[in-house]
């Protein structure tokens, strides 16, 4: 199977970053990928709930969604969106960040909404608090890609290995990653914690990136650290895209997983201990 990252620089507009990403899609299939992944938050990129309730949509009426459904289905490729910022009836108005997974003929195989939320101090100028915003999920998700079993996180959720150990134990072979890693916990964190979730699991994990200075039109920005990775089922980085956005395209042998496991098979030596 070959895999095709997608790196971008999303800003808070939709309508530029549907035709960035279509663009980028359009490019990894031209180099032959069969399933493509985008970044997270590929639609808009925004620390504004005033404007974020302006621009965003409810699932139903998204028009990134439609139109990545669109683009999927002109190629016949699987596509994993890694994901959209979209409204919800929820009687707070948080918004939801929800990972897709959409098959060649265009429909929607499975949705991810992100369990863990991004709630932390960098330092005195950097603070998060994503779930002022977003509301978490609650539901893991392994989905079929076209045969290869794929386990669907989310950016923050990359610090918490027992999600990624519920999801190879449930059968993945690949975990899909998007992000939009802040870059002091990226230049310290992002391929130590990549590398680690791949050794753990022994999955295949792909992770695009959010790269670059991401402009609001407020003129209030956000960095992202972008270097999107591929990590092969023993730990070894087979991809990284630096900083640039652009298309990175890697090919997976899936028959690594059950070779890795085969020799470290950790995922079966689970036992139960009291305490602490």
């Amino acid at each position: 199977m070959r895999a095709g990252l997608i790196q971008m620089t999303s800003n808070d507009m939709p309508a530029d970053n549907l035709a960035a990403a279509a663009a980028l899609i359009d490019a990894a299939a031209a180099e032959g990928a069969q399933i493509v992944l985008t970044p997270e938050v590929t639609n808009c990129l925004s620390s504004s709930r005033k404007h974020q309730n302006a621009v965003l949509h409810h699932e139903a009426d998204d028009p990134t969604l439609a139109g990545l459904r669109d683009v999927a289905a002109r190629h016949g490729i699987w596509l994993l969106i890694g994901s959209l910022a979209l409204k919800t009836t929820d009687p707070d108005g948080r918004f939801a960040n929800r990972s897709f997974l959409i098959g060649p003929d265009g429909t929607v195989a499975a949705r991810y909404d992100k369990i863990h939320m991004f709630d932390v101090v960098l330092s005195e100028s950097e603070t998060y608090r994503e779930s002022d915003g977003f509301r978490p999920g609650d539901r893991a998700v392994v989905a079929d890609a076209g045969g290869a079993q794929l386990g669907m996180t989310v950016c923050y959720d990359l610090r918490f290995a027992y999600l990624h150990r519920a999801l190879a134990q449930a059968g993945a072979q690949i975990l899909s990653v998007p992000a939009a890693f802040a870059v002091p916990t990226g230049r310290a964190h992002w391929e130590v914690l990549l590398r680690a979730r791949a050794i753990e699991t022994g999955c295949f994990v792909l992770a695009p990136a959010q790269t670059g200075r991401h402009m609001g039109q407020d003129g209030r920005h956000r960095d992202t650290w972008g270097h999107a990775l591929a990590v092969n089922p023993w730990g070894e980085v087979i991809a990284d895209a630096g900083t640039a956005p652009g298309v990175t395209c890697v090919d997976l042998d899936l028959s690594e997983v059950a070779k890795a496991r085969g020799k470290v098979p950790a995922l079966t030596h689970d036992r139960p201990f009291d305490g602490p």
